[in-house]
C-alpha cells in the first residue's frame, strides 16, 4: 500500500492542495498500520502485540481518515468535478456510495479496538488488521479513481505557460 502511495504521489502530488491534504492524511494512516502490524520497515526482530495505546493512536487516525473523506474531501471532489461539467460530477457522485461499506468496516475497527484492553479481544488484532487492510485497500483504489478524475479535469483547465 506504501507503494501505491509512493506512485500517487509522484503523479498527482503539488498539483492541488486537496489531493496534497488526502494523500498526507493517508500516508500516516498506512504509516501508522505499518507499525502496529509489524510491517517493514518498521517490523520486530520478536512478535509481540502492539500496545494498547499504539493501537488507540491508530484508531483516532483510521477515524480522522474515513471522516476527512466523507465530511470534507468528497463534497469537494464532487463540487470541483461540477466544475467540468455535469457528467464529471455524475461519475464522481456515483463512487461514493461504493466507498460507504469501507468505512463501516473501518467503524467496526475503531469501536471494537479503540477502547479496549481487554486481551481476548486483541487477540484477534492480526486477523482484523488483515481484513481491514484489505478494506483499505479497496477504498484507495476508488479514492484513486476520484483523485484521478480530479487532477485530469484540472489539468485539462489549467492555464498553459
Amino acid at each position: 500500500m506504501l507503494r501505491k502511495l509512493e506512485k500517487a504521489e509522484q503523479k498527482w502530488g503539488g498539483s492541488n492542495k486537496l489531493i496534497d491534504q488526502w494523500l498526507k492524511s493517508r500516508r500516516k494512516l498506512l504509516v501508522h498500520y505499518c507499525q502496529i502490524a509489524g510491517l517493514p520497515p518498521y517490523g520486530k526482530s520478536e512478535k509481540s502485540l502492539p500496545s494498547f495505546e499504539q493501537v488507540k493512536i491508530f484508531c483516532d487516525l483510521l477515524v480522522d481518515y474515513v471522516s476527512e473523506g466523507h465530511f470534507e474531501i468528497y463534497d469537494t471532489v464532487v463540487n470541483a468535478c461540477g466544475e467540468y461539467g455535469e457528467s464529471s460530477k455524475n461519475l464522481a457522485q456515483q463512487m461514493l456510495p461504493q466507498i460507504t461499506p469501507t468505512t463501516n468496516i473501518a467503524l467496526d475497527f475503531n469501536d471494537k479496538y479503540a477502547e479496549t484492553q481487554d486481551d481476548h479481544v486483541f487477540s484477534q488484532l492480526d486477523k482484523d488488521l488483515s481484513e481491514l487492510a484489505q478494506n483499505m485497500e479497496n477504498r484507495f483504489e476508488l479514492e484513486d479513481e476520484l483523485l484521478e478524475m480530479l487532477y485530469r479535469k484540472h489539468s485539462e483547465h489549467a492555464p498553459q505557460v
